[in-house]
């Protein structure tokens, strides 16, 4: 129970379904989709490096702490995540230069020391330019003075050309469940919204998990090579993919019956095909609930539920 005084989350019950016109919501359907199409072209082999399992769990105990709405987390960690492929970029592109130069080389181990002690005053930046929010600025047991963390909010600004209102996966799901319930959806987008939040944390707490499994699935190949990795890059930044898994994973722990319909609606508004949403749902069961694939309802065999992938993780040959 919180405290007297601690400020109150939003709950679940104060999201609404249906209060948006339908054009309103197809102009922001489209403008999501083709955020994430521009995403999965501009990532890069080094995306995901930094949405390992400790920070993102770090960034959700902060939030929570801090009393901030659930769309601050994701958000934040979007922004940590570029931010610090940024430094690694810059690192890497003074190496290069300098071998080119033959100039002296700087200490690296210096450099590397730089970036791992203000790790946890860069990720708190992050959490504050995500809540948009004033808060306490001891946290944790780690300290740092106003003027230390209004210099590190600078320098995350000026890294990302001031580019912080990133989309994030909940994004996604929202309007995809708003869509849902325009469409008749059997399961009401409220219910599901709930479970959707709940896998969604635990997809980005096991990101590397489902992911490696989806791919191992996706090549029928329990040793994926590096080629085959570094393609799989781009659906490891799909949020339009990742949001349908999360609805569809959602629709089968809260009505089995209803998936199939659910699933058909989702391949109607994002024209993902079914064997992905399936195979991606399947990756989501499977490390949440031990849950098998979907049953004899579903729209697909099996056998071809993570095929439609296969393009995205092709082999070498």
């Amino acid at each position: 129970m919180d405290g007297p005084g601690r400020p109150r989350l939003a709950s679940l019950s104060d999201f609404q379904f249906g209060a948006v016109a339908t054009e309103t919501v197809e102009d922001a359907l489209l403008h999501l989709a083709q955020q994430n199409e521009q995403a999965m072209q501009e990532a890069a082999g080094r995306m995901g490096s930094f949405r390992e399992t400790r920070i993102v769990e770090f960034v959700f105990l902060l939030s929570e702490q801090w009393c901030l709405e659930k769309s601050v987390s994701y958000q934040a960690v979007e922004i940590l995540e570029r931010f610090m492929v940024k430094q690694a970029e810059n690192i890497c592109r003074q190496a290069t230069i300098q071998l080119r130069d033959k100039t002296e080389p700087q200490n690296w181990r210096a450099l590397k020391e730089q970036l791992y002690n203000k790790f946890i005053l860069r990720l708190m930046s992050c959490v504050q330019l995500a809540s948009k929010l004033s808060f306490h600025y001891k946290a944790l047991g780690y300290l740092h003075t106003k003027e230390e963390l209004l210099e590190s909010e600078l320098d995350v600004l000026k890294s990302l050309n001031f580019q912080i209102n990133l989309p994030t996966p909940l994004a996604y799901v929202e309007m995809l469940l708003e869509v849902l319930g325009y469409n008749g959806c059997l399961v009401p987008a409220t219910q599901l919204h709930a479970t959707c939040l709940t896998l969604l944390d635990l997809v980005y707490l096991l990101r590397e998990p489902v992911y490696e499994s989806l791919l191992r699935a996706s090549i029928e190949n329990s040793t994926p090579s590096q080629l085959q990795g570094e393609k799989f890059v781009s659906v490891k930044e799909d949020f339009m993919l990742l949001a349908v898994g999360i609805i569809a994973a959602s629709a089968f722990i809260q009505n089995h019956e209803c998936w199939s319909q659910v699933v058909g609606h989702l391949q109607s508004i994002t024209g993902i095909a079914l064997e992905s949403i399936a195979a991606f749902s399947y990756a989501i069961l499977t490390h949440s609930v031990g849950a098998s694939t979907p049953g004899p309802q579903q729209p697909v065999p099996p056998h071809l539920a993570a095929r439609a992938l296969r393009s995205a993780a092709s082999s070498n040959t």
